[in-house]
């Protein structure tokens, strides 16, 4: 029996016993995680989902928290006085092996759901599980709530993205729906931010491997 599952962007066909490379999953060597957006259920009795096979899942054991291959990449800015840069990269991933395929009752298994490490959902889970906070003792009056650090909001106009290495068009439209519109958001972006917009707009890894962060800074210079 074999299952297709869906995680990271991408699809995989998996049977138990099988190791597996997925995209960073928020989750630990030794802990067991859960796969439940399945596509497919394949054996005597193949099944197709609609887009989901309701009930399904694929279980595994992470094995440990790897690297992929360097991937390098050379960039050349037009219009820039022949500016060029090489840089490399290796995508985080998790190895995990298969160990069981269920074709229904997932939702009563109890196992933990697997998460990308680049999610929103993700990023929560590591910060909750790395620090849980003490119970506060009560006092007279609640102690007001600190307001969240506002992000870098865009002027009337913004800039154009297109200066940056690999942006066109159609990516361009892509980050001003996401709210994106200056440089100096861009340039204000943490690992969580590049994560979430990884995920959000399916740059896989785009981000990072272009370097639009440091182009932003000079860009934000004038």
């Amino acid at each position: 029996m074999f299952a297709v599952l869906k995680t990271g962007g991408k699809q995989y066909k998996v049977q138990s016993g099988d190791l597996l490379r997925v995209e960073k999953l928020a989750a630990d060597a030794g802990e067991k995680v859960q796969f439940n957006e399945i596509l497919m259920l394949g054996g005597d009795s193949p099944v197709v989902g609609a887009p989901l096979v309701e009930g399904a899942a694929v279980q595994a054991e992470v094995i440990d928290q790897v690297k992929g291959d360097k991937v390098i990449n050379f960039v050349k800015r037009r219009r820039k006085h022949g500016s060029q840069r090489t840089k490399g990269h290796r995508q985080k991933l998790t190895l995990l092996r298969v160990t069981e395929i269920l074709e229904k009752g997932a939702d009563k298994s109890g196992v933990k759901a697997a998460i990308g490490a680049g999610s929103v959902a993700g990023v929560a889970v590591a910060a909750a599980e790395a620090k849980k906070p003490a119970k506060a003792k009560p006092t007279a009056k609640p102690a007001a709530k600190a307001k969240p650090a506002a992000k870098a909001e865009a002027p009337a106009g913004g800039d154009d993205l297109k200066k940056l290495s690999g942006v066109g068009p159609a990516l361009e439209k892509k980050l001003v729906e996401a709210g994106v519109t200056t440089f100096a958001q861009i340039a204000a972006w943490t690992e969580a931010d590049v994560a979430e917009m990884d995920e959000k707009l399916s740059f896989k890894g785009r981000i990072e491997r272009e370097g639009w962060i440091e182009q932003a800074k000079e860009l934000t210079k004038g």
